[in-house]
């Protein structure tokens, strides 16, 4: 899978290349912990948290118009969840820390606003792809991958130093719907604990980095008489 979207990826960026009105966008931010739980009974559960941290990144941003664009994206984070779970009546409550890769492919689509003098240029828009998680137990050796649907919102700006390099400041809500949980933790309780609901995640992140204008570019929306 995570070939397939490496793929697909490269030959839209390569084709985009050759277009114009198109950026190159490079992200880093930092990634807030988050929270996930699930209960059968007093007996049967798990929770942990995924560690906060570092996310890295990359899209290639196709301008349709002055206000509007479609982004292909990639983001990556590498951490750790420590999950506490117990699987039956007599079996002792564990703690794991296991290690997690999580990878974003998404589709954006982005409304720009343009001040007056074009050095200042805010956005705002919605994600919607897929998101894989690579857990490994280090305590049994075992890993396990997960692909879901994952949706996100972001809203942020591009100060432009110069025509063709902006830095970015960005505030963004990425969600994997159903990914923590279940049968993503091999290893724990002998093969998975045996509650089957599983939890969304949810990662806010505050960053920036850079976007690179590539060929034709765009000129700021006409100011209203």
């Amino acid at each position: 899978m995570k070939k397939y979207w490496t793929f697909i990826f490269l030959l839209i960026a390569g084709n985009s290349l050759l277009a114009q009105g198109v950026r190159v966008n490079l992200y880093g931010s930092y990634v807030f912990d988050d929270y996930f739980e699930a209960y059968a009974d007093s007996y049967n559960y798990y929770h942990g948290t995924i560690e906060g941290g570092f996310q890295w990144g990359a899209g290639i941003e196709y301008s349709l118009r002055p206000t509007y664009s479609v982004e292909l994206l990639y983001l990556r984070q590498d951490t750790h969840a420590p999950t506490t779970w117990q699987s039956g009546q007599f079996v002792a409550v564990t703690t794991d820390d296991l290690t997690l890769d999580i990878n974003y492919m998404m589709l954006a689509g982005n409304r720009h606003v343009h001040s007056q003098n074009g050095k200042l240029e805010s956005y705002g828009g919605l994600m919607a792809g897929v998101g894989t998680l690579n857990v490994t137990n280090e305590s049994t050796n075992n890993s396990s991958s997960l692909t879901k649907f994952a949706w996100g919102i972001r809203l942020g700006c591009n100060i432009w130093a110069t025509e063709t390099v902006a830095i970015k400041v960005q505030a963004q809500l990425v969600s994997a719907v159903q990914a923590a949980g279940g049968g993503a933790y091999i290893g724990t309780g002998g093969g998975g604990v045996s509650v089957n609901s599983y939890s969304t995640i949810y990662q806010f992140s505050l960053g920036g980095g850079l976007s690179y204008k590539l060929g034709k570019r765009n000129q700021p929306a006409e100011k209203a008489n």
